[in-house]
C-alpha cells in the first residue's frame, strides 16, 4: 500500500494513476493514520515552498513525515516534495523546510532560462536504487525555478546539466526524491516509480 499525502498542493491523481498503471495499490489521503499505516509514502508537490510548508504544519503532516522517516518507511518526494525535505528555501524570501536533508533550495541563476521546463538528461550514480535498471542517458520531464543543494554530496543520487550541474534526485536510507516528475516522464519515469514501489 502506497499513501500519497494530500496537503492541498500537488498533482495527486497523476501520481496515483501512474502507480496504478504499474499494478501498485496507491491511495490519496489527508488522514495522518492512513499515511502511518502505509508500506510506502509519497510526498508530491506543485506550487510555492512557503505555502506548502504552511499546509504541512496546519494539517500536522510535517510530524507524520518525521515519523515516517523515523520508522524507516520508504518515502518518495516529487518536485516540490523534494525541496520541502531540505533545511531552507530562498523562494520569495527565506523559509524553513522540514530539515530532513541538510542543504538549501536555491533559485536558478538569472542568466539561465527560468523556469527550467521540458525534457533533460539525468545522470544517476551507478549504485542508485531508484535508477536501478534504467538505461544511461534517459530523459525526464522538469518544470521548476529552484534547485536543491545538499550539504552532503552523498545525498545526491543523480545530476542534470542546465548550463550548470545540479542535484536532481536524492537517496539515502529510506528517503528518495526527484526534482523531475516521474509520473510525466514516460517509460523512464514509470521505471523510477516501479523501483520505488518494489522497495
Amino acid at each position: 500500500m502506497i499513501a500519497i499525502i494530500d496537503y492541498g498542493m500537488g498533482n495527486l491523481a497523476s501520481v496515483a494513476n501512474a502507480f496504478a498503471k504499474l499494478g501498485f495499490e496507491a491511495y490519496i489521503t489527508s488522514d495522518p493514520e492512513m499515511v502511518l499505516q502505509a508500506d510506502k509514502v509519497v510526498l508530491p508537490g506543485v506550487g510555492a515552498f512557503a505555502d506548502a510548508m504552511h499546509n504541512l504544519k496546519k494539517t500536522g503532516m510535517d510530524q507524520v513525515i518525521y515519523e515516517t522517516v523515523k520508522r524507516n518507511t520508504p518515502l518518495l518526494g516529487v518536485c516540490l516534495g523534494l525541496q520541502l525535505l531540505f533545511t531552507s528555501s530562498e523562494e520569495n524570501g527565506f523559509h524553513q523546510g522540514l530539515d530532513i536533508v541538510k542543504g538549501q533550495v536555491l533559485r536558478i541563476p538569472p542568466h539561465y532560462k527560468v523556469p527550467h521546463m521540458g525534457w533533460n538528461e539525468v545522470r544517476p550514480r551507478p549504485e542508485s536504487r531508484l535508477f536501478k535498471g534504467i538505461p544511461a542517458g534517459s530523459y525526464y520531464y522538469f518544470i521548476h525555478s529552484y534547485y536543491v543543494a545538499p550539504e552532503d554530496a552523498d545525498w545526491s543520487a543523480a545530476v542534470t546539466d542546465y548550463g550548470f550541474d545540479f542535484t536532481c534526485a536524492i537517496e539515502k536510507n529510506n528517503i528518495f526524491a526527484t526534482q523531475f516528475h516521474p509520473e510525466k516522464s514516460s517509460e523512464s519515469g514509470l521505471y523510477i516509480l516501479k523501483n520505488f514501489g518494489g522497495m
